[in-house]
């Protein structure tokens, strides 16, 4: 069962080397501001305990994994500054995932939209289930996905971004994500599926953490631009959700 707190939830759980982290929210597993300012501070948090080797990142419920962003939120934007500092919750997760010394697995149980794939993508590896589609949605409602863009096209290629943005109301199934090279392994089911990660995880606990750490490196290597570019996008992205066609899109689907 799913948290009906409207600032959504977020739990830690320490076990073996390996922490779980574990958000939720009543409106799909989205994201409100504050649960993602408190997302990036576990990460940072994390990265600095040496008790740990692998955190695994996992959303509540058996549904979707993540809406994206919080639409009501996205909803109150009025002005240039609220817009920037919206879209740098995205921004400042990828960049504390990006930074983050510890190897990071995602648990994509479900539909993952906008933010969510954002997510997904920030992970070093992703263990996902048969019901895992994914959606770029953002250009139905005027923006485009800007921040998230470099965290998925540096896992999926130029082509395939494109492919899945600009096809804003389709869903592509997970094996079309796994084909390329969003997630690492696809499941039936959603026990399989964590009998499996529990496994792998305790495997990857067991590897010597400075290998771990100086692997994550080589693998993020030519990210370092990040701090800066994602928060010019997010800067952007607030910009487009201020125009009048975003405007008129919004007031449409609150309808």
């Amino acid at each position: 069962m799913g948290t009906s707190r409207e600032n959504g939830s977020l739990y830690t759980k320490i076990d073996n080397k390996v922490a779980t982290i574990e958000f939720g929210h009543p409106a799909s597993n989205s994201f409100v501001a504050e649960l993602l300012d408190r997302l990036t501070a576990e990460f940072e948090k994390l990265s600095q305990n040496d008790d740990i080797s692998v955190i695994v990142l996992r959303s509540e419920g058996d549904r979707a994994f993540c809406a994206g962003a919080s639409f009501d939120e996205l909803m109150a934007v009025s002005n240039l500054e609220e817009g920037k500092v919206f879209f740098s919750g995205f921004a400042n997760v990828i960049n504390a995932m990006r930074k983050c010394k510890k190897v990071i697995v995602g648990r994509v149980q479900g539909k993952t939209v906008g933010g969510g794939v954002g997510l997904a993508a920030a992970c070093d590896y992703v263990y996902a289930a048969e019901a895992a589609s994914i959606r770029l949605s953002e250009l139905t409602i005027g923006i485009a996905p800007l921040v998230i863009a470099p965290a998925v096209e540096r896992k999926i290629g130029a082509a395939a971004i494109s492919e899945l943005s600009l096809a804003p109301t389709e869903w592509k199934n997970a094996y079309w994500a796994q084909e390329k090279g969003l997630f690492s392994r696809v499941f039936d089911d959603i026990k399989e599926l964590d009998k499996e990660l529990d496994f792998h995880v305790q495997k990857l606990a067991d590897y010597n953490p400075e290998a771990l750490e100086e692997w994550k490196k080589v693998l993020w290597q030519g990210t370092d631009h990040w701090g800066e570019l994602l928060v010019d996008r997010a800067a952007i992205t607030g910009k487009l959700v201020l125009s009048e066609f975003t405007r008129n899109a919004l007031s449409k689907f609150k309808k």
